[in-house]
């Protein structure tokens, strides 16, 4: 059995001589858990030995960015693991909007009623965006036009995250009051 500090210095002679016999050794020993544990998550096998075998690929590519500070050879590998389920999943999800049939999805076309409501709807809400603060209204345009997260936020601007969140609270909360004076409700 081999410790933890002997994988690390494994992966340590993969990233700086590229030791294929290092290589082997760990591909040997992770290789067939990192199989088992994908095929306890129930994925296919050989899409479990794909998912394998990139694994083992980006250990190769990427031996020098293991870090034995912050976590062990098996945690890294296995989180490798997890996040290539997680992007296979993704994609799946995404094929399987791809490959609707057309009858499925509705007209793009709005009815002539229906455009006319929406650009009053719109006007409404850029009349009560108008009445944010501007500290407000620069993180709504950040969090939904920009699409980034609180923590992003945080970042970019330098405030911090609950400052971030009570900020947007406080903006949604003046723009539902105003756009529900403006007769603009949920049910609409």
């Amino acid at each position: 059995m081999t410790s933890a500090d002997d994988f690390a210095d494994l992966v340590a002679a993969v990233a700086t001589q590229r030791d294929r016999y290092a290589f082997a050794r760990l591909f040997d020993f992770f290789g067939p858990r990192i199989y088992a544990y994908l095929l306890r998550l129930r994925l296919d096998p050989g899409v479990a030995d794909e998912i394998t075998q990139e694994v083992m690929t980006t250990l190769w590519q990427k031996a020098e960015q293991f870090d034995r500070t912050k976590s062990s050879v098996g945690t890294w590998l296995f989180r490798i693991a997890r996040n290539r389920r997680i992007d296979l999943l993704r994609r799946d999800r995404e094929d399987a909007v791809a490959q609707a049939w057309p009858a499925d999805t509705p007209d793009p076309a709005l009815a002539p009623d229906d455009s006319l409501d929406m650009s009053q709807r719109e006007a409404r809400i850029r009349a009560a965006l108008r009445l944010l603060p501007q500290e407000q209204l620069d993180l709504v345009r950040l969090a939904f036009f920009e699409g980034l997260s609180h923590g992003e936020i945080a970042a970019q601007t330098g405030l911090p995250l609950g400052t971030v969140k009570s900020r947007l609270r406080l903006a949604f909360t003046r723009l539902r009051r105003a756009l529900e004076s403006e007769g603009v409700t949920r049910s609409e």
